[in-house]
C-alpha cells in the first residue's frame, strides 16, 4: 500500500516485483554516475581558462566516449531482457483467473470451479467502515492463495482497460475481443490494491483492484463458502 509523499515503489509482494526493484535501483545508479561526470566537466569547463591541446583533438578520447556509452547501453538492456523475459514466463499455474473490465467495474471467473464467478464493485465513501481506504475499496476481493503460481486472463466487455496491481508488477490491458495473459506469486499474504490503468470513461477513477492472498487453506475455505452462496 503506497503512503502519503512516498517517493520510491511500494514494497514488493511477488518475485518479479523484487526483479523490478533491484532493476530500478541498477539503472538509477548508472543514470546518478552519467549525471555527476556530466555536471563536473560542465563545471570544469566553464570555471577553468586552461585548454588542454590534447583534448581538443584526440583519437583516444574520441574512442573512449564512443564505446564506454555503448558499454553501458548493454548493462541497462541485458537485466532489462532478462525481467522481461521473466514476466513473460508462466509455468504451470495451479490457478486461472479471469478478469474482465466493463464500465465501471471488473468481474472476475475462477475457472478451474464450476460456478466461481463474481463482480467487483467499488465501495462508496458513505459505506466505508473504519480502516477502510477511500477509492480503494471493493465489495468483493480476488482471493488467491499465497506462493503459488497464478494466471490471469484480462479481457474487457466495452472499451479499453488495463488490469494493474503495482505491488505484484502487473499491468495488462484489457482490449474487447482479445484475451490477454500474465502470471504472478503472491510472496506473502496481504490485501494488496491498484486501479484501472487506461482511461476508460466517466468513471474511470472508480473500478478499483483489490487481491487478497491468503494460505491456501484459508484460500479453500473462502471458495467452498462461495461456491455454497452460489
Amino acid at each position: 500500500m503506497a503512503h502519503p509523499s512516498q517517493l520510491g515503489f511500494q514494497d514488493a509482494a511477488s518475485p518479479v516485483m523484487e526483479e523490478l526493484l533491484h532493476f530500478h535501483d541498477h539503472a538509477l545508479m548508472i543514470v546518478f554516475l552519467i549525471s555527476t561526470l556530466v555536471l563536473y566537466i560542465i563545471v570544469a569547463m566553464v570555471s577553468t581558462k586552461l585548454t588542454n591541446k590534447y583534448i581538443l583533438d584526440s583519437q583516444e578520447i574520441e574512442i573512449i566516449w564512443t564505446i564506454l556509452p555503448a558499454v553501458i547501453l548493454i548493462l541497462i538492456a541485458l537485466p532489462s531482457l532478462r525481467i522481461l523475459y521473466l514476466m513473460d514466463e508462466i509455468n504451470d499455474p495451479h490457478l486461472t483467473v479471469k478478469a474482465m473490465g466493463h464500465q465501471w467495474y471488473w468481474s472476475y471467473e475462477y475457472t478451474d470451479y464450476e460456478d466461481l464467478s463474481f463482480d467487483s464493485y467499488m465501495i462508496p465513501t458513505q459505506d466505508l467502515t473504519p480502516g477502510q481506504f477511500r477509492l480503494l475499496e471493493t465489495d468483493h476481493r480476488m482471493v488467491v492463495p499465497m506462493e503459488s503460481p497464478i494466471r490471469v486472463l484480462v479481457s474487457a466487455e466495452d472499451v479499453l482497460h488495463s488490469w494493474a496491481v503495482p505491488a505484484l508488477g502487473i499491468k495488462m490491458d484489457a482490449v474487447p475481443g482479445r484475451l490477454n495473459q500474465t502470471a504472478f506469486i503472491a510472496s506473502r499474504p496481504g490485501v494488496f490494491y491498484g486501479q484501472c490503468s487506461e482511461i476508460c470513461g466517466a468513471n474511470h477513477s472508480f473500478m478499483p483492484i483489490v487481491v487478497e492472498a491468503v494460505p491456501l487453506e484459508h484460500f479453500e475455505n473462502w471458495s467452498s463458502l462461495m461456491l455454497e452462496d452460489a
